[in-house]
């Protein structure tokens, strides 16, 4: 959703004033059929700010309707998705960022609108890794510059003294237009941590700084129209993949995070609690907090 925001923005589709009515789902013009958001009786009148917040479905569902699938995975292309971040790991997965080309090329089928909305946000056809995610979401921290994730520091060959520390690979700047629509994009994050109605505000007390984050879900299996998600009904491998994406601290980051937490339910409940943990254990925070499973 962050970089969904993000585009919209950019491509002049929205403002951070521009508002937009969640009444618990999204209908296309003409069409009856309901895509829902997760909070059943809606939000009400939202805009950015408080759309990532309380990650508004029907908000981005709209958003990404109006930005169009060729747009969008133009977008979102420049941050990686569907692409080898280059990580020093063998066999690394591209994941997949869906567009109409690839549906047309992949399954001879036609791309159809609804599938617009669901990609907005991020489910359908999308597969990221999480090293994807802390890759995207460390490039969105750091407002464009590009690095290469590193895994290997340092090496030493038998004749070497000491170790050789590797250099940094940083890339071009992403090309973006308004170096306002960073700033708004972030401040909306913040939101999420720290905001009164933010999804992750429970993790957002006693620091020194303020987090960046947005929760997020991966449906495993899909629900009917009418159906209710009850995980007390499912078997375990059935639960939702809980997620969070986070970096710290927000207006000057030095650390950015993915937790993807299989069949964890709620990224808000679950993932969001683990980060927190390694933002305090990197920056030496101490808490009494306990890590939750």
């Amino acid at each position: 959703k962050p970089f969904v925001a993000l585009a919209g923005l950019e491509l002049n589709v929205v403002t951070q004033q521009s508002r937009t009515f969640c009444p618990g789902f999204y209908s296309l013009p003409g069409n009856s059929h309901r895509y829902r958001c997760w909070k059943r009786i809606g939000h009400g009148h939202v805009d950015l700010k408080s759309a990532m917040a309380e990650s508004c479905d029907v908000y981005f569902y709209d958003l990404a309707h109006a930005i169009g699938i060729d747009r969008l995975h133009g977008f979102l292309d420049l941050f990686g998705f569907g692409h080898q971040t280059g990580v020093d790991i063998p066999g690394e997965s591209k994941g997949l960022s869906p567009s109409r080309e690839w549906k047309r090329n992949q399954r001879n089928q036609a791309w159809y609108p609804g599938e617009t909305l669901i990609s907005g946000i991020g489910q359908g056809f999308n597969q990221m890794t999480p090293i994807q995610l802390a890759h995207a979401t460390a490039t969105l921290g750091m407002m464009g510059t590009v690095y290469t994730p590193q895994l290997v520091r340092a090496t030493k060959a038998d004749n070497d003294e000491g170790m050789q520390l590797l250099g940094v690979q940083q890339a071009d700047s992403l090309p973006i237009q308004n170096s306002s629509h960073w700033q708004s994009v972030i401040e909306a994050m913040v939101e999420v941590v720290h905001g009164k109605r933010g999804t992750a505000r429970h993790i957002g007390t006693d620091l020194p700084f303020q987090i960046a984050g947005k929760t997020g879900t991966a449906q495993v299996f899909g629900i009917a129209k009418d159906a209710k998600y009850d995980e007390e009904l499912l078997a375990k491998k059935l639960h939702d993949h809980a997620l969070f994406v986070a970096f710290a601290p927000a207006d000057d980051p030095e650390i950015a995070i993915a937790v993807v937490v299989e069949n964890g339910g709620s990224g808000s409940a679950t993932a969001a609690p683990i980060a927190r943990k390694l933002i305090d254990v990197y920056f030496g925070i101490e808490t009494d907090e306990p890590v939750t499973e």
